[in-house]
């Protein structure tokens, strides 16, 4: 079947989902908001018990612990179908792309299944972002020992 492009693209955007920005947004904006008020909550009550920095990291460790653990009961995606880009604030987002694989392989065993497939969707990220730190913290480097500030 040949089909020129201006006929296929007719073709697609007849045939393509519509989607509602507006709503979309506001319940990605709200999901996020709700996930970020959670996180504050956590850090004026670790921050009782704990310095500044020691009651962060405990909140990024909690964060990644529950969508770690609402990712292996399958809870986390229902949350996300609704959700949208709400869920994608930074932390949570990460755990869920580094937990989801290892749920879903499971059951090709822990080497071949969960430990090769693990960092499938989160090992870029993690790659080019190392990769990214080490060229800007050369620069920096360089202009510093140039400036000799």
């Amino acid at each position: 079947m040949n089909i020129d492009k201006k006929a296929y693209k007719k073709f697609a955007t007849a045939r393509a989902t519509k989607t509602n920005s507006k709503k979309n947004c506001t319940k990605a904006f709200l999901f996020g908001g709700t996930i970020c008020l959670i996180a504050q909550v956590l850090k004026d009550i670790y921050s009782i018990w704990q310095d500044e920095k020691t009651s962060s990291t405990l909140v990024s460790v909690t964060l990644i612990f529950i969508t770690a653990l609402l990712t292996g009961i399958g809870v986390f995606d229902r949350i996300a179908k609704h959700a949208g880009a709400g869920t994608l604030v930074p932390i949570t987002g990460f755990a869920n792309a580094v937990a989801s694989p290892a749920v879903d392989s499971k059951g090709e065993g822990f080497v071949l299944g969960v430990g090769a497939k693990i960092f499938t969707i989160a090992g870029p990220v993690i790659l080019y972002g190392t990769a990214a730190g080490v060229a800007y913290g050369g620069i920096y480097w360089v202009i510093k020992c140039i400036t000799g500030a």
